[in-house]
């Protein structure tokens, strides 16, 4: 074994300033990666493949065709399979001598403090700000150091929150969460394929300098990268005290992933009665999705949905459609929020209708 690996890892060995000592620090690291997604993928195969000891990986999602543009780990035999349960198989076929732990599961307030609490680094390969803002206060809960990335369009952001006293969080570059209706996602507004994997190395990276103490990690700087013009920028963070005395999670903070609770409507029933939701829809995509492809209905895009949401008439019936069904699950909790409740939204988006 030992041979096996000085062959292994030969290139750290005779890495200066590296070698065997920070090799075996490595292997004795514990690191969770949370979300086997776009970030978690670069993620997971460049920290298997260095050795580390312990390598957890929390997520309850199963692989759809639409990831395979970019989870670049994934194929298209592992469609409809957990993520987490296909990157532990093709991670051990990597590399044997690693350890998983494997969490087909999403984080949420009632498990986070349990898993995270196991691990010695959290990487946050999310992509929505409550998991970003419940990984962060149950970080700095526990002490532990959260290697952040983010990725939209072709910008990438990477940083490391909560290092040690002085280090900044997540809270001290983002205090509040922006309005759900002006925050999109990669799945509405796109995502150049190669950029996970660049800001996925760039954490990997990160996790490896704070596991082996070499380098200087990215705490108190926000790194962002673009893809367009291979230009970069570094933002210095300051830490604001206040956001290092979290004691507890407060519940309703963190919906994560949360359930729609029978206040979705599947493909299959749109279909089967198609001619009576078709008069309820409210298509909240851009014009130009809408005259690309469309079911009918009146389209209001999300960006005009907080200002002109009165003129929707509160006892009607609403179906909120969009392209994937993200978009139109803002839509839905925006307009519970404001009174509305006769509102469904399409699960799984438009693009499920595409082909019937």
């Amino acid at each position: 074994m030992q041979n096996n690996k000085s062959i292994r890892y030969s290139r750290h060995y005779s890495l200066p300033g590296f070698g065997k000592e920070k090799q075996e620090l490595l292997e004795k690291s514990k690191v969770l990666v949370i979300g086997a997604g776009g970030l978690g993928c670069p993620v997971l195969q460049y920290l298997t493949a260095a050795g580390i000891g312990t390598l957890g990986i929390v997520d309850g999602d199963k692989v759809e065709l639409s990831n395979l543009q970019r989870q670049v780990l994934f194929s298209m035999d592992d469609i409809g399979h957990s993520k987490a349960e296909i990157a532990e198989k093709k991670m051990k076929l990597l590399n044997p001598e690693v350890k998983f732990k494997v969490y087909r599961e999403f984080l949420n307030h009632e498990n986070a403090i349990e898993i995270i609490r196991e691990f010695d680094v959290v990487v946050d390969g999310t992509d929505n700000f409550n998991s970003r803002y419940l990984i962060n206060d149950v970080a700095v809960m526990l002490g532990k150091p959260v290697v952040f990335g983010s990725i939209l369009g072709f910008e990438g952001q990477v940083s490391v929150f909560n290092w040690g006293e002085k280090g900044p969080t997540y809270r001290c570059v983002f205090p509040e969460a922006p309005d759900p209706l002006n925050s999109p996602s990669c799945s509405e507004l796109g995502v150049i394929g190669i950029l996970p994997g660049m800001i996925g190395s760039f954490q990997a990276n990160e996790v490896i300098k704070i596991c082996t103490g070499i380098g200087q990690p990215l705490s108190g700087k926000l790194l962002i990268y673009n893809a367009l013009t291979n230009g970069q920028i570094t933002l210095s963070v300051s830490q604001i005290p206040e956001n290092k005395k979290v004691q507890n999670l407060d519940a309703t903070n963190f919906v994560c992933n949360s359930p729609s609770n029978g206040l979705e409507v599947s493909i299959e029933e749109f279909l089967q009665d198609e001619d009576y939701w078709k008069e309820k829809i409210i298509d909240l995509r851009s014009k130009g999705e809408f005259h690309q492809f469309n079911r009918g209905g009146r389209n209001l895009p999300l960006q005009k949905l907080a200002i002109q949401f009165k003129e929707l008439e509160k006892g009607r019936e609403i179906l909120l459609v969009c392209q994937s069904g993200q978009r139109s699950q803002k839509a839905m909790e925006f307009l519970m929020d404001n009174g509305y409740k006769n509102v469904k939204h399409l699960k799984g988006g438009l693009q499920g209708l595409e082909d019937n």
